[in-house]
């Protein structure tokens, strides 16, 4: 591990709903290492994906700091923030978000694009990209003709494209089957262990939880516990080692599986 990318200090995020407003995030703490593979587990209304939303700038919190590097992100400008998080962090949903009427090329080129990052240079890194994550002969294909699992890779392709420190994924194999969650999860720790990436995954995954190094478990808008446990060879958690925290992470992450949602509005306490 490296130095300290990601510092959260006193996070909190407050929701109004009718009346009374609805606190999400209640005074996080939480630092994320460069080179880091982290997974986020919790219940539904647990404030995991309003987290991740905030790390990755797309939200700004009703109090507390992010500092990435050292610097305040949540004291930035608009046109700042938007450009920092251009150039920094990667993001891979649930729902690929892929436009329908462009290949695959082209939709991991729209980062760049939208930028103003000149087309030559931008597709040749496209293709490398989609060769890298093992699309090289659906460069041409529009995402209807692509399956699933190849869309995701799709949308990891273009979460690279501008060279991100930090990739934030939120339920990224939640619409996969399992031997196509099983090869985008193995994709992860290979992009981890080449490009010196670093992960958050927020998950409901229990594979995927329990393969991850450290698994950082949300309950009721706080972080409950904060597990670490030593990598293997493959970058995955060794599975011999503290078997009691792979076990709650597989439960919480089951758990949160079959919750029905505890908040009032599931957009912004998933």
């Amino acid at each position: 591990m490296g130095q300290d990318l990601v510092v959260v200090e006193g996070l909190t995020k407050v929701f109004p709903h009718g009346e009374k407003d609805v606190d999400v995030l209640k005074g996080i703490d939480l630092t994320i290492e460069e080179g880091e593979m982290l997974s986020i587990v919790g219940k539904s209304g647990a404030g995991k994906s309003t987290l991740l939303h905030l790390l990755g700038t797309l939200d700004l919190p009703t109090a507390g700091r992010i500092l990435y590097d050292g610097n305040d992100v949540t004291a930035y400008s608009s046109s700042r923030l938007a450009e920092f998080r251009n150039q920094t962090i990667g993001f891979v949903f649930q729902f690929h978000h892929l436009l329908p009427e462009f290949d695959a090329v082209e939709n991991v080129m729209m980062p760049g694009l939208i930028r103003g990052t000149a087309r030559g240079p931008l597709e040749k890194e496209a293709k490398k990209l989609l060769d890298e994550v093992g699309l090289s002969h659906r460069l041409t294909h529009r995402p209807g003709e692509l399956s699933g699992g190849e869309q995701q890779r799709v949308a990891l392709a273009r979460a690279l494209v501008m060279r991100p420190r930090l990739i934030l994924a939120d339920e990224p194999t939640g619409n996969l089957d399992t031997g196509t969650s099983d090869a985008i999860h193995r994709l992860f720790f290979d992009l981890n262990k080449s490009r010196g990436l670093t992960f958050l995954i927020v998950t409901h995954s229990r594979d995927l939880a329990a393969k991850m190094p450290r698994i950082v478990t949300m309950v009721d808008g706080r972080v409950d516990r904060d597990d670490r446990r030593p990598v293997g060879e493959n970058g995955e958690a060794a599975q011999e080692s503290a078997p009691d925290t792979a076990e709650h992470a597989s439960q919480e992450a089951e758990d949160s599986e079959t919750a029905e949602e505890s908040s009032p509005g599931a957009a912004p306490g998933a």
